[in-house]
Order: structure tokens, then C-alpha cells, then sequence
């Protein structure tokens, strides 16, 4: 019965997340990494994903479907293969004193390090 509790739950904050703490204001960006921004034809600042990166018709194109698709798998396969998602290993397994935890975050980060600084410019440009 608590899971349906829960999911019901979920939906509820969702709905409220979105209905009433969803007002976004103008993002303040780094000049710099606004002309980065602009060399991969990022300019929609509203919100805290731009529109140019992920929306339904860039799906259909190679940039999305790697961004959208292919990036969602890694997360789902990531976290099945790391037996549990990276808060969890970083937050709860790291203040047990977990060796595998610490490794695991280790590895997320050296991951996201080496994907955020070259293979999202490489995709950016497609």
C-alpha cells in the first residue's frame, strides 16, 4: 500500500514542482561561456535546459537522438551496472565508508569530467 502512497506521492510534487515553482528567470551566464554557448547555437537562456539541446523535433535528428536517446540509456545502464545511482553511492555509500562507493564515484566523476569537456562539444557541433 506505501508504494502506491509514494507514487501517488511523486506525482503530486511533480504537478506542484511544475504548476508553481517552475518560474524560471532569466539564467546569469559567464560571458565566456556564453560565446561558447553561441558557437553551438545555444541561445534560449529561459530555461535550465535550453530548447536548442533537448525538445521533441530535435529528437529526430542525429543530435538528438544521441543526446536524448543513446544518453539515456548510458544513465539507465550506468546505474544498473554500478548497482545504484551516483547520489546514492556518493551520499549514502561514502559516508559508510564503502570501497566501492568510493570508487564508483570516482569513476562518475572522471566520466562526467571527460564527457562535459569533450565529447558534448563534439556532439554540440553535429
Amino acid at each position: 500500500m506505501w508504494n502506491l502512497f509514494f507514487a501517488i506521492g511523486i506525482l503530486i510534487g511533480a504537478f506542484i514542482a511544475w504548476n508553481w515553482l517552475s518560474d524560471y528567470h532569466q539564467i546569469n551566464i559567464n560571458n565566456k561561456l556564453l560565446n561558447e554557448f553561441k558557437n553551438y547555437g545555444i541561445t534560449d537562456y529561459s530555461q535550465v535546459v535550453p530548447k536548442e539541446v533537448i525538445n521533441w523535433n530535435g529528437l529526430f535528428t542525429l543530435k538528438g537522438f544521441i543526446l536524448i536517446v543513446i544518453g539515456g540509456f548510458f544513465v539507465g545502464f550506468g546505474t544498473r551496472y554500478g548497482e545504484g545511482c551516483t547520489s546514492g553511492h556518493a551520499i549514502s555509500g561514502l559516508s559508510n565508508l564503502q570501497w566501492p562507493s568510493l570508487v564508483a564515484t570516482i569513476s562518475f566523476m572522471v566520466g562526467g569530467f571527460f564527457v562535459a569537456n569533450f565529447l558534448l562539444p563534439l556532439i554540440l557541433k553535429l
